[in-house]
């Protein structure tokens, strides 16, 4: 078989891991060949096209960000899904296996619809695709946030300063959440809760009143402020419909300043988090997701997604997870809610 393999969407450290699987598997196990496609989608478009072997994939495993290249680029727009048919037809696509979060999988979804046979594989440092437990990169964030909320720490408290630290997260607050239990932070803001400005006041105050000098503050870029609550704001978006990195995080730092007088500061993490070097349990998941994918082009099982549920690979239908999104479980909250 001839297998398309591409990355979508915003990097992650992991995908060079899942790259590297899908290539031994395919070429190692079943003999296929593997066509990668440079810049996801748009390469599909383009025709930009490179045939992958071992030589490619040599010492990839410990680096971030992917081999391939990736865009934010959907084939929606007029004419780009018949250009999408013609480069599989002239590659001689058998089957394409599609690395990416919620627009890419929506992108693979719509292909797939077109006669296409597609496997998913989920990466996302905001680890909220439906239908999986963990996404490709969401671990290496975490760890990444919370090395960052651990030396934020020292300077605040060396300082007697509020620090706000804003992380990833659109639709849903994994990072904020998992990085701000492992943190220690005293609030958590997600998209999931709307907050109170007045209640983190009061908070704020009465913990540096009673028994500390500093605080830390995590934001979720998602996050807002409840309906009818003294903060009036709506979520910054430019003009791809992305999140203005640092906009809510200002905001909130900015209200925290005004309403207490405490030395307020904000840092926004930003691209940091989707880079460096991939932990061993994003490695170990971009593999074995690789490895699942390959397995499901040769038993003819497509238009499904490889998921890791309950510590097992298991295989979604694409048609069950277009246009879902994972939040956090209620007890996860708790448990921020709880600690702070």
């Amino acid at each position: 078989m001839r297998i398309g393999l591409l990355t979508g969407g915003g990097d992650c450290p992991g995908l060079n891991a899942a790259i590297r699987a899908v290539v031994k598997q395919a070429l190692g196990e079943y003999g296929h060949q593997v066509i990668g496609f440079r810049n996801g989608w748009k390469g599909v478009v383009d025709g930009d096209v490179i045939q992958l072997d071992r030589s490619n994939i040599r010492n990839i495993l410990p680096q971030g960000g992917t081999m391939l290249g990736t865009a934010r680029f959907h084939p929606h727009s007029a004419g780009a899904m018949e250009q999408v048919m013609a480069t599989f037809e002239a590659e001689r696509i058998d089957a394409v296996i599609c690395i990416g979060g919620d627009g890419t999988l929506n992108a693979a979804s719509k292909v797939a619809d077109e006669g296409i046979n597609v496997i998913a594989i989920p990466k996302t440092i905001d680890n909220d695709v439906w239908g999986t437990d963990l996404s490709i990169g969401y671990h290496t964030a975490v760890n990444i946030a919370t090395e960052a909320i651990d030396r934020i720490h020292t300077t605040a408290e060396s300082h007697n300063r509020v620090m706000v630290v804003e992380v990833m997260g659109r639709h849903a607050g994994w990072i904020s959440v998992a990085a701000g239990i492992a943190g220690g932070a005293e609030i958590v803001l997600a998209p999931e809760e709307p907050f109170d400005i007045d209640r983190i006041v009061k908070f704020l105050r009465h913990r540096h009143r009673a028994h500390a000098n500093f605080s830390i503050v995590v934001v979720a870029e998602g996050a807002s402020p409840a309906k009818g609550s003294a903060m009036d704001y709506e979520v910054q978006l430019g003009q791809f419909g992305e999140i203005i990195a640092g906009a809510v995080g200002e905001r909130v730092a900015h209200e925290i300043s005004e309403r207490t007088g405490f030395d307020t500061r904000l840092t926004v993490l930003g691209h940091v988090q989707r880079g460096g070097t991939p932990t061993p349990t994003d490695r170990i998941l971009g593999s074995r997701f690789g490895v699942a994918a390959v397995d499901a082009v040769t038993a003819g099982k497509t238009n499904v997604m490889t998921a890791l549920q309950n510590e097992e690979i298991v295989l979604v239908p694409l048609a069950d997870i277009a246009g879902k999104v994972k939040p956090v479980p209620d007890d996860l909250l708790r448990v921020a809610r709880v600690l702070a």
